[in-house]
């Protein structure tokens, strides 16, 4: 089979280097008893190398987006294996947060929106779609449509997946007095993987990423198989989630894939991008920090889960740390995936009334 352009446009020796730095980054991280280790490891290193124009068998360290897609599907599957009957029971319960959520995304887009305005230095085009608390790929292009400097818009959305994904597993290393993921990410307190479920899994993992493509739900790699594999594990099919290797190869690999995105940005641009995505994540974090003190009495949930759930970062990371804690992983999942359709129709209106 001949492979895409998209994977014949990369040298696969220095993919193959960029994956062993990721690696090494993410033992090290381990070592030093880091949050989410193999993720923000393989982040970290890669970024470094990155960032220091370093040229590993003469090019820059790269990864090809398109084989994190072979991942994802599998965090998605791990999150199903969560459900179980009494899931549907808590579901009920969630509606006060959800409405929340139509509140929060608005308040939090114009807030942020408003502050780097005031900061100087970009149009308000590149700003508001910049400073949208998600949908990197859409606000991209509704910026590029309005005339707006797409480039930025990327280097924005990027760095607050960034500072969401560092900062919060640190908040909550030192809430909880230790790292979190820290023991090897294991996923869930489900049944012992055997080779009997792996057809089950596997084929949550393909049929959930091809429907969720095909009936274009919000990251339908992951929400697709998070959903059929959710249906398996209720009618009983299959009891146990993936090998906990498996969500550690996943970490490493959504780690390596947002590192090498520090390649080639200039460094000016790269200060001003991160200043201001800083202080827009950061109102949005502590907007987060008032959502989880208010609704955590209404919904059953701890404060740390709807923190979390109401963070901005992206849908797969924030549910990694949610799998690694063992904390409401359907809870947070479901509030990521409606945060990603609510961002876009949020930048969509205020682009209309402020514009």
């Amino acid at each position: 089979m001949t492979p895409p352009a998209a994977l014949r446009s990369h040298h696969w020796p220095t993919v193959v280097l960029t994956i062993a730095i990721g690696t090494l980054g993410g033992i090290a991280a381990k070592f030093a008893h880091l949050p989410l280790p193999m993720l923000l490891g393989a982040l970290l290193a890669v970024a470094a190398v990155a960032l220091i124009g370093w040229k590993p068998l003469g090019r820059p360290v790269q990864f090809p987006v398109r084989l994190r897609f072979w991942f994802i599907p599998i965090l998605g599957v791990a999150i199903g294996a969560s459900f179980t009957p009494a899931i549907l029971d808590e579901v009920q319960l969630w509606w006060p947060s959800l409405v929340a959520l139509c509140v929060f995304i608005p308040l939090a887009h114009f807030l942020s929106f408003s502050a780097v305005r005031a900061m100087g230095g970009l149009d308000p085009v590149t700003a508001l779609f910049g400073t949208a608390p998600g949908g990197l790929i859409e606000t991209v292009q509704m910026a590029e449509e309005r005339g707006g400097d797409g480039a930025m818009v990327t280097v924005l959305q990027f760095i607050r997946v960034i500072v969401t994904i560092i900062s919060v597993p640190l908040f909550f290393t030192w809430l909880t007095g230790h790292a979190v993921g820290s023991a090897g990410g294991a996923t869930l307190d489900r049944a012992a993987f055997t080779l009997a479920d792996l057809p089950w899994l596997v084929a949550a993992a393909v049929i959930g990423a091809g429907v969720g493509r095909i009936i274009r739900l919000p990251a339908g790699f992951m929400t697709g198989p998070i959903l059929c594999s959710g249906l398996f594990h209720l009618l009983g099919y299959v009891e146990s989630a993936p090998p906990a290797l498996l969500v550690q190869a996943t970490q490493l690999i959504i780690g390596v894939s947002l590192g090498v995105r520090f390649a080639g940005i200039e460094r000016h641009r790269l200060r001003a991008a991160a200043l201001m995505a800083t202080v827009s994540t950061a109102i949005s974090l502590a907007l987060a920090a008032v959502m989880a003190f208010a609704l955590a009495p209404l919904i059953d949930e701890p404060r740390t889960a709807v923190f979390l759930a109401f963070a901005p970062g992206g849908l797969a990371e924030m549910s990694l740390i949610a799998l690694s804690m063992q904390m409401s992983i359907v809870y947070v999942t479901a509030h990521h995936a409606m945060r990603i359709v609510l961002a876009v129709l949020a930048a969509k209106f205020l682009a209309k009334r402020t514009l």
